[in-house]
Order: structure tokens, then C-alpha cells, then sequence
């Protein structure tokens, strides 16, 4: 999977998720029906927003964002629907071209966190399930913690 098709996924299930999220807020403050929607579409986006945030990391060391486009793309988590266009953006700059830069054929890691990114990118599957009990772990304490302003 290139670089440029995973973060395409996770910035498109971003944005659903979002959706998710805002017809559940809808149907729980407006029309005062149900806090179904909220709990899980708040949920789903909460457990999508983590794994976009691992991937914006993720493509952005390996593809050497700068720290503008890095910043870009953690900020558009955080604003409805941001994610689409973000991407958008980041393919049409060639952000998002070519090849994993620190995978199998890629360049050497230099520092902790190119060699960490550099490992998941050699080891998918171990670093699938290492990433996913990560989240987990970070989901289930902020779920402990409370949704924010409670």
C-alpha cells in the first residue's frame, strides 16, 4: 500500500467519522431525541482520530514533511471534515508521492523515531497490532477520563 492510498483511508474515515459524530450531536441537543448517536459516533470518531493522528505521523517521517505540513495535518483532525481537504492538498504538492521513503527500499533512519517509523514500515502486520493495542490503550483512558467539560 503506498503511502498516498493509507493516508487517503484514514483522512476519508476521519471526515465520516466526524459526520457520525455531528448527526449524533444533532439528534442529542437539537432534536432532544436520543444520546445514542453521540455515544457511538463519538466513539468511532474518537477511535479514528487516534489512528489518523498515527498516520499523519506515520507518512509524515517517513515521507519527511516539514514541520508546517506536519502541524497542517494534526490541525485538521481537530476541524470538521479538514481531513479531505488536507489531503487533497498534501497529494497535489507531492507530499504523498511516490514509494514509502523509510520502507524496505527506502532510505536508512536516522534518529529514534525514523528508525521506529522505519520498523513499522519493514514490520507491518507486528506493528499493526502494536499500533492498535496503542490506541486501545490511549482510547480506554481517555473513555475512563470522560468526554472534555465533564
Amino acid at each position: 500500500m503506498t503511502p498516498k492510498r493509507f493516508f487517503n483511508f484514514f483522512a476519508v474515515a476521519e471526515a465520516i467519522t466526524w459526520a457520525l459524530l455531528l448527526i449524533g450531536m444533532f439528534l442529542k441537543y437539537v432534536t432532544k431525541t436520543t444520546e445514542v448517536g453521540v455515544r457511538i459516533g463519538g466513539g468511532i470518531h474518537g477511535f479514528v482520530f487516534l489512528c489518523f493522528v498515527l498516520a499523519v505521523i506515520l507518512v509524515g517521517v517517513s515521507q519527511r514533511w516539514g514541520w508546517k505540513r506536519f502541524v497542517m495535518g494534526l490541525v485538521s483532525a481537530i476541524v470538521p471534515f479538514a481531513t479531505v481537504p488536507f489531503e487533497l492538498a498534501s497529494a497535489r504538492a507531492g507530499a504523498l508521492d511516490g514509494d514509502w521513503g523509510l520502507g524496505t527500499e527506502g532510505r536508512e533512519p536516522r534518529g529514534p523515531l525514523e528508525k521506529l517509523v522505519a520498523w513499522a514500515l519493514r514490520s507491518p502486520w507486528l506493528a499493526l497490532g502494536v499500533g492498535l493495542i496503542v490506541v486501545v490503550i490511549i482510547f480506554v483512558v481517555l473513555l475512563t477520563v470522560g468526554p472534555p467539560g465533564s
